[in-house]
């Protein structure tokens, strides 16, 4: 069988659809429908926000509507294949607002029971699409040494902060002394998970911790 009548029937077995909307596309479309491209909840100036021990974080969207629907699909539900569409914004807003501000590239990891749950690390995925289309290879930095709630069914920030604390270990500290890490996960909310790896990096040795994340609330 020539590979374009398989390509076509793959197209007819499995259509595309829109990533954030769910319609179908035609084939050899760009994942993201002309109207949701058009109505993305893009953030002013990479959306930047400081946070305990982290320089900044910029996001390439708001956490809302579509966006929220599409990266819990993503994250719980098995959308592996949405991480080139995620990895592509993400690697813009860095472009644009972090390009040679960093040393390493790296991502907020996953605990093993956690990953072996759900079959992969959705961080790492992104950051891994990130690191192909700007030329950084990522390297792991950080493990996560417990499982602990997920922070998206604990409360208020403080909550947050007390349930994340001492969850981290830097794997190498000669690695990362004296570098500039950029950290990359799905979202950030109040921010508790990124400072909290942030601050372990900072104590290990590292210079200073930036982020970037697909989405952000506002």
């Amino acid at each position: 069988m020539g590979s374009k009548l398989a390509d076509r029937l793959l197209d007819l077995l499995y259509p595309t659809r829109c990533v954030l909307c769910r319609r179908f596309l035609p084939a050899g479309r760009p994942r993201i429908c002309d109207r949701c491209a058009r109505s993305l909840p893009e953030t002013e100036d990479g959306g930047r926000r400081r946070g305990n021990y982290f320089a900044e974080c910029i996001s390439a969207l708001y956490y809302e509507n579509d966006v929220r629907e599409a990266i819990q699909r993503y994250k719980f539900y098995g959308a592996q294949a949405y991480a080139p569409v995620f990895g592509e914004l993400t690697a813009r807003c860095i472009y644009e607002h972090l390009e040679g501000e960093y040393d390493i590239l790296s991502w907020v990891p996953l605990d093993r029971g956690r990953r072996r749950k759900r079959g992969y690390d959705q961080a790492e995925l992104l950051a891994r699409d990130v690191g192909r289309r700007l030329c950084r290879e990522p390297v792991p930095v950080l493990r996560k040494k417990r499982g602990v709630r997920p922070q998206s069914l604990t409360g208020d920030p403080a909550s947050r902060k007390a349930n994340i604390d001492g969850a981290y270990k830097v794997i190498d500290p000669e690695a990362i002394s004296g570098k500039k890490i950029l950290l990359i996960d799905d979202i950030v909310t109040t921010g508790s998970t990124l400072s909290e790896c942030a601050r372990t990096l900072l104590l290990a040795g590292a210079e200073e911790v930036r982020c970037a994340t697909l989405a952000s609330t506002r």
